[in-house]
């Protein structure tokens, strides 16, 4: 028996739990500790969920690799070794192995299927390509083959086409009809709207946002994933290059990001953290991106852990919920760099570091 004590976040309020088995218990167990052996693991500083990152793509590591499940299994080990004990995977080059969820050793998946993609819009040969005709039907099967999940790619280059609204419509009500959720890659303002108006369960990416569509999103629970580590670190190559009709619609989406996160929290918005980028397991860093952009450190850290986690239906610390947990020595909302560096990490009831 393993037992952990430390102050609870978000509620900030010290509590203790016993593990038994993969299950968190609240509290002393029934009849105490007589006669059992417990080991006390965590005895003092703060306790919050697993961290979650909510926009990964482990198995493949560039557009048109191949899906390759030993690199799916080290990536999902790096996850867990830096305290992210639940992703999203918003699309991968082939669907999740069944093999992932019975693996107890790894993170909770939430899987999304392949992405789906119409002509011209995503890297030839990678992700699932479709017919606009095909569109609908190909986000009910990935969606029935993974976690009710399937993610469109709602648009490409910054100076083409995005998705029609009406298709995209189309394609959220009859995947919401059979029970699952949808996910819509948006980097142009054509593609963002379409994707607020057609009722999409998150925006990946979600450039260009028009402000006037934020009431709109919260009142319809669309979650906003804006992945800034990823987009910051190209900023500066960028705008390096030759002025050019993309290269200069990419900043101008750049430079309004912080805007858009700030203003969809305030809204009421669900803003949650999500990576997109590799080594896996950088979730902290992008928490930290979060709080350069108007976020308090708390809200932050629960865009990568207890929001994160009440969004995909995962409980936070509560007696009967899944005994995955992060420690720290110190407040992890006291500096950017603490996340990173969680004590203790607990796994379905086991002590992974």
């Amino acid at each position: 028996m393993l037992c952990v004590r430390g102050v609870v976040l978000p509620e900030r309020e010290e509590r203790s739990f016993w593990i038994d088995g993969e299950v968190l218990r609240a509290g002393i167990p029934p009849g105490g500790f007589a006669g059992r052996d417990a080991e006390t693991v965590v005895d003092g500083g703060w306790l919050l969920p697993g961290l979650v990152d909510v926009h990964t793509h482990p198995g493949s590591t560039e557009p048109g690799s191949p899906f390759d499940e030993e690199l799916l299994r080290r990536q999902l080990g790096e996850h867990r070794d830096a305290g992210v004990l639940a992703v999203r995977t918003p699309g991968t080059a082939a669907r999740m192995p069944a093999w992932v969820d019975a693996d107890p050793e790894l993170p909770r998946v939430t899987s999304a299927g392949r992405w789906l993609a119409t002509p011209g819009r995503f890297f030839p040969g990678y992700g699932r390509a479709v017919g606009e005709e095909d569109l609908v039907r190909a986000a009910l099967e990935e969606a029935a083959s993974s976690s009710g999940w399937c993610k469109v790619i709602g648009d490409w280059r910054a100076d083409e086409p995005a998705v029609a609204l009406t298709l995209l419509t189309e394609v959220v009500t009859a995947v919401h009809a059979a029970g699952g959720r949808v996910a819509v890659h948006c980097q142009t303002a054509e593609g963002t709207r379409n994707a607020v108006l057609a009722g999409a369960d998150s925006l990946e990416h979600g450039m260009h946002l028009d402000p006037a569509l934020l009431d709109r999103m919260a009142a319809q629970g669309t979650a906003f994933v804006p992945t800034l580590g990823v987009f910051g670190a190209k900023a500066d190559a960028m705008r390096a290059r030759e002025p050019g009709v993309r290269r200069d619609l990419w900043l101008a989406g750049w430079d309004g990001m912080f805007d858009s996160v700030r203003a969809a929290h305030e809204a009421g918005v669900t803003v949650l953290a999500g990576t997109d980028s590799f080594p896996c397991g950088t979730v902290a860093g992008e928490a930290a991106w979060l709080v350069r952009a108007g976020l308090s450190a708390e809200a932050a850290l629960g865009a990568a852990s207890w929001t994160a986690r009440a969004w995909l239906g995962l409980p936070g610390l509560v007696d009967g919920a899944p005994a995955d947990l992060v420690a720290y020595d110190s407040d992890p909302t006291a500096g950017p760099a603490v996340p990173a560096h969680p004590s203790r990490i607990i796994l379905r009831g086991r002590v992974v570091r």
